[in-house]
């Protein structure tokens, strides 16, 4: 394609068309020559916003794109509304790759009931693979916003599912033809199949409802990485028990053939917590079949200490995600 804008023809064909969700908050949505979004919020609410790019894979951007923007909403605790898209396309793309781009895009929106608000999509040189960047809007009620920052000392630490499991996938899928080699096809397809689980949606409704004290979608930088910024924006220390942190053997396996620690893998479906009564949160999230586990404390004072058995090690400043050394 032409460097610059897509020409108005693909813009409604493939890109408008795709937009089929709505919602009653939004006063003026995507269309030609629109530069803004408007929305109009009841007496109460407050707007949440949050904003993320797609760039460790060229596979199914159009959903991740969706996901992770709303994981991010959820962990603070608000109600997605709509999102806005920025997609930065390759020369060599075709009309049909952004056609099912967006078609994923509409898809994952209408799973949680949000709408496109507008965007921007333009072809250019400066990118070798589809890059998406997604601002989301959410709202919440007022007095009802859960931060990163809300730990407090003595609280239960906790998370939800299994870490790894958006890396996993990802790897999965990019290394297919590798992977068949060493492992049995089953288990690759199960671990491709992990996207089915990157919502943190439905365990951020019960958290909040239950009291949780702090949020924060485990992401890039994996669980070490979440664990610090959780620690650094509460002011606060921690006891991890390193064997507590839950992983899927697929993840293991997969992070053993590459030389991977999972500990630093990109883990989007896993949600990080913070809880006065950490093992009750546990309770009311698995009757709802929720897989959650109280993996340590928070304390007082700046150490963050990772417990190994007998072994202790402290936490380090995040590192590059592990997922950047083989994709």
């Amino acid at each position: 394609m032409n460097t610059g804008k897509i020409s108005e023809t693909i813009l409604k064909r493939s890109i408008l068309k795709q937009i089929r969700t709505t919602r009653e908050e939004v006063l003026l949505g995507p269309g030609v020559g629109e530069d803004c979004a408007a929305l109009k919020l009841k007496p109460g609410e407050i707007f949440v916003m949050s904003t993320d790019p797609i760039t460790g894979t060229g596979k199914d951007v159009g959903m991740l794109a969706v996901q992770v923007t709303v994981n991010d909403l959820a962990s603070s605790g608000a109600e997605p509304v709509g999102i806005m898209v920025t997609a930065l396309l390759p020369e060599e793309i075709q009309e049909e790759e952004i056609r099912q781009m967006m078609a994923q895009v509409e898809e994952a929106c209408a799973r949680f009931q949000i709408q496109v608000l507008g965007g921007h999509t333009e072809v250019t040189r400066a990118v070798n693979q589809p890059i998406l960047c997604a601002t989301g809007v959410g709202k919440v009620r007022e007095g009802g916003l859960v931060t990163t920052a809300g730990a407090r000392p003595g609280q239960d630490i906790l998370v939800t599912k299994w870490l790894g499991i958006e890396g996993t996938s990802i790897i999965a899928k990019e290394r297919k033809e590798e992977l068949l080699k060493r492992f049995p096809q089953a288990f690759v397809e199960s671990a491709m199949a992990f996207d089915a689980w990157l919502s943190v949606l439905p365990e951020s409704r019960i958290a909040v409802e239950q009291g949780v004290s702090a949020m924060h979608d485990v992401t890039e930088g994996g669980i070490y990485g979440a664990l610090w910024e959780l620690a650094q924006a509460s002011g606060i220390g921690l006891e991890i028990d390193l064997q507590a942190i839950p992983f899927r053997q697929e993840t293991i396996e997969i992070c053993e053939y590459f030389g991977l620690n999972p500990y630093g893998l990109i883990s989007s479906g896993s949600m990080l917590m913070a809880a006065d009564r950490g093992h009750d949160l546990v309770r009311e999230l698995k009757k709802a079949g929720i897989l959650a586990t109280v993996i340590g404390k928070a304390v007082k004072g700046p150490a963050r200490r990772i417990l190994n058995g007998g072994e202790e090690a402290f936490l380090e400043r995040p590192k590059p995600d592990e997922l950047y050394k083989i994709l």
